[in-house]
């Protein structure tokens, strides 16, 4: 991706595009190992090599990121008033336009991804594309078979019918504790252990569907987003960059020919 000296350095947070253009012209800037003196030159930021003052920097415009969301953050770009997921990245992020591929509530923690390409963003998140995503929830209540094969008619709520989907009990009260520790601990007794997998992602969505079979989800876990499953690896807070493997597998769930 061809783009101007100045901006590539301004879009890496390195300083404003007046100081980048100052500091090309006093020698400060180097592009594969050459001092280049024009801010209006062009390089391909993906593939060319550029340091400043004798430092190397990650010219990368292109970054996509897999985050293991905490609780108590706000997805979104920014906001004045609360912290949000973008706190948790190097500036550099933000600055180059790294955005969350759509939405997780608040309190909900689990998988998050973030990239700086709008057009996978935006087919990851189109209906008709039908990505799937996996849940796991503690609700009060018990659902039984009759809610599983209502989901998986697609549960009418107020304003819309939900797509098909399923659920899986994993554990109910009064089960005997399993050999194998639970994939997510319980916040308090007396809950349901559920895994919910759906094919679309409306505001509160989950949350609702299983408020319209009378259970209320006390904690809500994104486990996998499409193909990528949250890296266990990853403690809350905690990010890494999208492996080309796992680059390909979301282009081919957004339906994007691979490069």
């Amino acid at each position: 991706m061809k783009t101007r000296l100045d901006r590539w350095l301004a879009t890496l947070d390195a300083g404003s595009r007046s100081e980048v253009k100052q500091w090309i012209r006093d020698g400060a800037v180097a592009v594969n190992g050459r001092i280049e003196r024009d801010p209006a030159s062009s390089f391909d930021s993906e593939r060319d090599a550029l340091s400043l003052r004798g430092n190397t920097l990650d010219g990368r415009l292109i970054r996509h990121v897999i985050l293991h969301k905490p609780g108590g953050l706000l997805t979104a770009a920014r906001d004045s008033k609360q912290p949000t997921v973008m706190d948790l990245l190097p500036p550099e992020y933000k600055s180059m336009g790294c955005m969350p591929v759509g939405r997780l509530d608040k309190d909900t923690t689990g998988i998050l991804l973030l990239t700086t390409d709008g057009e996978m963003n935006h087919r990851l998140l189109s209906p008709g594309r039908h990505v799937e995503k996996r849940y796991l929830a503690w609700v009060k209540g018990t659902p039984d078979e009759r809610d599983v094969e209502a989901f998986a008619r697609g549960l009418p709520l107020e304003d819309f019918t939900c797509l098909p989907a399923r659920l899986t009990l994993l554990w109910t009260p009064g089960e005997a504790i399993p050999e194998n520790p639970l994939p997510l601990s319980p916040p308090e007794e007396g809950l349901t252990l559920a895994e919910l997998v759906i094919r679309e992602g409306k505001y509160h969505q989950v949350k609702r569907m299983f408020s319209a079979i009378g259970c209320e989800v006390v904690r809500l876990h994104r486990q996998s987003f499409g193909p990528l499953a949250l890296d266990p690896g990853l403690g809350e807070g905690q990010w890494r960059e999208i492996t080309g493997a796992e680059l390909s597998r979301l282009r081919q769930a957004a339906g994007m020919e691979e490069v």
